[in-house]
């Protein structure tokens, strides 16, 4: 059943009104009928109803609320992506594949080899795109959320985020030692029933050993994820999906 997204101050008396672009998609693209259902949630609250449609113009469409639904969607583990910027492409991928795994938060980061930089006059633009998918992403999956995509940080931001977050990994090909497994063990044993955790994930060109060291001195973990090396789109959806499993984000 299509999912679409609004604000709290869009429920009336039992109904919903929606506007915007999805008038355009639900009534052109879907070729949606009066009297026919889908879901909305409630950015501001996470709330979930069924709906039906009542009346459908240009500008808007009028829906009466037939129930409201218990969703359990969202996963309660807080998952957070700082992720090296990689070639455009390859960024929309790995926002659209973690939002889709559960992802809560990702933010940009500016590391020193970087192939891709983006301009101070193109950040807005850019945000703005990669903002899009993950809304286009939250609707595909049935996400309670539209994960936020931040502006983008330098590396010694992320080391404010160490006291916020149970752990922080950082997967890096010449660590030998501690491995994921390690580190999700380890969140395992101090787990208090919702763990936070940050990935922070290098660009194509990998870490400057400068930024391993800030970043280790700082608190977070520094992982080994086995023999072979992964691109950087692959990481984050291969540790994502590890620690949904693992820490039981419903994968």
């Amino acid at each position: 059943m299509p999912k679409f997204f609004i604000n709290n101050n869009q429920i009336d008396d039992n109904k919903i009104i929606i506007t915007g672009k999805d008038v355009n998609h639900i009534s052109n693209v879907l070729r949606m009928k009066i009297g026919e259902e889908i879901q909305i949630c409630d950015t501001d609250t996470s709330n979930n109803y069924l709906v039906k449609l009542q009346n459908i113009d240009k500008e808007k469409i009028s829906c009466d609320i037939i129930e409201k639904i218990k969703s359990e969607a969202e996963p309660e583990i807080n998952l957070k992506i700082f992720q090296g910027i990689p070639k455009s492409d390859k960024m929309e991928l790995i926002i659209q594949k973690s939002i889709e795994l559960g992802v809560k938060e990702i933010i940009p980061v500016q590391m020193e080899r970087c192939v891709s930089k983006i301009a101070p006059k193109d950040e807005k633009k850019k945000i703005e795109r990669w903002q899009k998918i993950s809304e286009m992403a939250s609707k595909q999956s049935g996400r309670d959320i539209i994960p936020k995509i931040n502006n983008p940080i330098k590396v010694k931001d992320i080391c404010n985020f160490i006291n916020e977050l149970d752990m922080i990994i950082v997967p890096y090909e010449k660590e030998e030692k501690y491995t994921f497994k390690n580190a999700i063990e380890e969140i395992k044993q101090n787990k208090n029933g919702k763990p936070s955790i940050g990935i922070v994930i290098g660009p194509e060109g990998g870490f400057d050993p400068n930024e391993i060291n800030l970043l280790k001195n700082a608190g977070a973990k520094i992982v080994t994820l086995g023999k072979r090396i992964l691109r950087t789109e692959t990481v984050a959806l291969a540790m994502a999906s590890v620690i949904m499993y693992e820490l039981g984000g419903n994968i």
